[in-house]
């Protein structure tokens, strides 16, 4: 049988060469005509050959022809099956490549000391001093370290362990059973949560009587290492810094001169983080954000009137502080607190007078001393309103 067939270049039959075809420019782009003719040949052709002969070219020349499937592919559902139920022997078959041998390993046959899930969030209610029990959204990360002979963990488990005991009000202690959950669930000899969220707290105004909600930025941690745990406590706490020296040469122009000018102060974050000494009492949100207010007073203010505004430029200038005054008082506050081990400061003062930005860190005890920074860990250090 001749299959007559048509190209661009005009009909000929099938099994014969239409010479033609090839006189095309092989640098040229085909256009829309050329690819019509094209899938007239293959039309042509599958519906001359086998099944086999289609798939052994390419099984996708086979959609080409309505009720032409390739008999060698599996007829697959469409549809999703609301219907199915999965039971315990279906699961049984599932593939759990993550707790496969080791000759499943890529790469280094090495512990990892963290592997995890981060920034899972859900409500929680925690305890506080003043406020009774708040629910705050929180942000959780959780992780486990990995033997060097494992392929991996269950990262499901991470939310489902935890999950355990989402609905209590939280403390330390209630971290402390989710990870002895982490340690037996996922056979892992290391552990760690970490759970951020903001804190809200009212704070008056200088002057006026008004009051507002503050939040801060809170993060609480418990680590298992070796056996020994560690509850660490992290708080953002947000303030003006006006620069001695600016204060000082304003003066001078003023007194000088006679000519009016201002010092530069700028918003500038602490991230204050400490260690809770074990035994020792409840160290509150509330505790932590009065330490820092005592040390360095010039927190951002909330509401403000004219009274408010005037009361803070005063308060300012009558506590300029360096980068590095700022990293010390808050040192000198920390120290005073016998619920407070060891402790880290990282400041950042961001420059209204530079296009850069002046930064101090001071650590005390082993706990938080590093020799090398997140190279991002300054830019962190943004409060985002």
């Amino acid at each position: 049988m001749r299959v007559a067939c048509r190209t661009l270049y005009g009909p000929y039959h099938l099994g014969e060469t239409p010479m033609n075809i090839h006189n095309r420019d092989a640098a040229e782009a085909p256009d829309r005509e050329a690819a019509a003719a094209a899938l007239d040949v293959l039309r042509a052709w599958a519906g001359t050959v086998t099944e086999t002969e289609i798939a052994e070219l390419d099984p996708a020349v086979a959609r080409l022809l309505p009720g032409r499937e390739v008999g060698n592919y599996p007829d697959l559902s469409r549809t999703y099956p609301e219907d199915f139920k999965s039971d315990d022997a279906y699961r049984a078959t599932l593939p759990d490549l993550q707790n496969g041998p080791t000759s499943l390993i890529r790469g280094a046959k090495e512990q990892i000391q963290h592997v995890g899930i981060s920034n899972f969030r859900l409500p929680i209610r925690f305890h506080t001093r003043d406020d009774g029990d708040l629910t705050l959204e929180t942000s959780v990360t959780g992780t486990v370290s990995l033997d060097a002979g494992k392929k991996g963990i269950n990262m499901s488990r991470i939310m489902r362990t935890f999950y355990k005991h989402a609905e209590r009000t939280f403390s330390f202690e209630v971290m402390a059973r989710a990870l002895d959950d982490y340690l037996s669930d996922l056979d892992s000899p290391d552990a760690r949560i970490q759970m951020r969220f903001s804190f809200p707290a009212r704070v008056e105004s200088l002057r006026s009587g008004l009051s507002g909600y503050q939040y801060y930025d809170f993060a609480l941690e418990l680590v298992d290492h070796d056996g020994v745990r560690e509850k660490i406590m992290h708080l953002d706490y947000v303030y003006s810094s006006t620069c001695p020296c600016s204060l000082e040469l304003s003066e001078h122009a003023r007194q000088a001169r006679g000519q009016l000018a201002t010092p530069h102060s700028q918003r500038s974050v602490a991230r204050i983080s400490v260690q809770s000494v074990p035994g020792s009492q409840c160290l509150w949100f509330e505790d932590l954000i009065e330490l820092c207010r005592k040390a360095v007073p010039t927190e951002t203010q909330v509401m403000v009137k004219r009274e408010d505004e005037q009361a803070f430029a005063e308060l300012n200038a009558a506590n300029p502080i360096f980068v590095e005054d700022a990293a010390r008082l808050f040192c000198e506050a920390l120290q005073g607190d016998p619920r407070i081990g060891d402790f880290r400061v990282v400041a950042s003062h961001q420059e209204s007078l530079h296009s850069h930005d002046a930064v101090s860190v001071l650590t005390q005890g082993p706990l938080f001393k590093a020799m090398s920074l997140d190279p991002k860990l300054f830019a962190t250090l943004i409060h985002h309103g």
